[in-house]
């Protein structure tokens, strides 16, 4: 049954929180864990459900990946080229990113995989991974390019040197991780940088992978296949993507001031930093460290009214998934805010792009929907109309959006269905409990 959620701020939002473990690193730990050697120990991991379909489909391909008494995960591997053959379909469930990078890690082994997932997943495309790992020699059949989607590995699998199309690290890891088990060297450029948590990890686990620089300002990314990868003690950072939610509640609640704790600050993923600096917010970092390889620090975050303006579209790879908070921070400004670049927002868990200016449009906020973008007249400050029932289509981030949007309004905003937000954020409504936020009788 659909979980109804609406959110009131009844005064500032304040306090001390961590947000859960970063989803990307998530993924990856357990799947480099799964390739090495030996036992992979991770502080830290999300408990989401996205991270545990990944978790439950390298079982099912030989690993041994459990959560211990205290908390930890242990990953003991079966090593480069041992995935075995899993005896039945793997459920991806809302997962486009495990269902992306796990058939980069099939079309290299001598294996054949199905994957499965929720209605939403079953609807995202899934050619832009087709195409080069195809050229790897994997064969791809099912439904066209959608899931269920079924992956006959090639072994050995060729190598290849592949451009991106398009900027996204769900691609360069696929290829990346279809690399690890091809003789040779596989190479990927891509002309707009992108998360870089693959290439990070691979390094630590031992593969030996180079990053340059081209002429043309072009990344040039090559691993070495048949790698043996070690095992690791790995802590994950928390999830950036997760502390927008908080940093922009705080940010639109008068009066409000709020730290976020161990953030991860990875420069390929603090767009939504770079994006509210244009808007008129200097977000405060302090206590600035590494764990696992990755930077991250503390945010600290006060209510302001931000100032609108134009969103520079080349940051749009590196705050994809933050988009729909922005836009919420972007009603409230002062002024008009523009945001362009955004087609990829179109092939998310939903169409992002149009949901949120449906969703926005319906609670009184003057909009402009773009093909590529979307432009939003802020109320300077005031509140809100709300009064809306918001459909979340089966997507985390549009859910956790309008909640954070219903906490300055002047009549209830109210997701039709918050079930989704498990997925990256099963802790999002007490963390919001903690800062203050009120959930409305519905």
């Amino acid at each position: 049954m659909p979980m109804p959620l609406s959110l009131v701020a009844e005064g500032p939002l304040s306090g001390r929180v961590r947000v859960p473990g970063d989803k990307s690193i998530s993924h990856r730990a357990l799947m480099l864990g799964a390739l090495a050697v030996g036992e992979t120990v991770i502080d830290g991991l999300l408990e989401g459900e996205d991270v545990h379909a990944t978790a439950a489909a390298m079982r099912a391909m030989g690993a041994h990946a459990e959560r211990d008494a205290g908390g930890r995960w242990r990953v003991n591997g079966v090593g480069v080229g041992g995935l075995l053959q899993p005896s039945g379909a793997l459920e991806m469930g809302n997962s486009g990113t495990s269902t992306r990078l796990l058939a980069g890690l099939v079309a290299s082994h001598a294996i054949r995989a199905t994957f499965v997932g929720d209605a939403s997943l079953s609807r995202r495309p899934m050619q832009r991974i087709i195409t080069p790992l195809s050229q790897m020699g994997a064969r791809f059949s099912g439904n066209g390019d959608r899931l269920p989607m079924t992956v006959e590995g090639a072994c050995p699998a060729l190598a290849i040197e592949y451009r991106l199309p398009v900027a996204s690290a769900q691609v360069k890891s696929a290829v990346l991780l279809a690399g690890l088990n091809a003789p040779g060297i596989t190479r990927i450029i891509e002309g707009v940088p992108t998360r870089d948590h693959s290439e990070r990890m691979l390094r630590g686990f031992g593969a030996d992978l180079t990053v340059e620089t081209l002429p043309d300002g072009a990344r040039l990314i090559s691993v070495r296949g048949e790698a043996e990868l070690k095992p690791q003690r790995i802590t994950v950072p928390g999830d950036i993507s997760s502390a927008a939610f908080p940093l922009v509640a705080a940010l639109v609640v008068p009066g409000s001031e709020v730290v976020i704790e161990n953030v991860g600050l990875n420069p390929t993923r603090t767009g939504i930093i770079d994006a509210l600096a244009m808007l008129g917010l200097d977000v405060g970092i302090e206590d600035r460290g590494e764990a696992g390889g990755e930077p991250v620090g503390t945010l600290r975050v006060r209510h302001a009214l931000l100032k609108g303006g134009e969103v520079d579209p080349a940051i749009a790879p590196l705050m994809i998934d933050e988009y729909p908070i922005l836009m919420v921070a972007a009603a409230f400004a002062e002024g008009t805010t523009v945001m362009r670049g955004l087609e990829e927002l179109r092939v998310k868990e939903s169409d992002r792009l149009a949901v949120m200016a449906k969703g926005l449009a319906a609670c009184g906020v003057a909009l402009e929907e773009l093909e590529d973008g979307i432009i939003i007249h802020g109320s300077g400050g005031n509140p809100v109309p709300g009064g809306a029932t918001v459909a979340s289509h089966l997507d985390h981030r549009i859910a956790m959006s309008f909640a954070v949007l219903g906490l300055n309004a002047k009549a209830p905003v109210v997701v039709d269905d918050a079930r989704p937000i498990a997925t990256s954020f099963p802790d999002f409504l007490p963390l919001m409990q903690e800062m203050g936020a009120l959930t409305r009788a519905l």
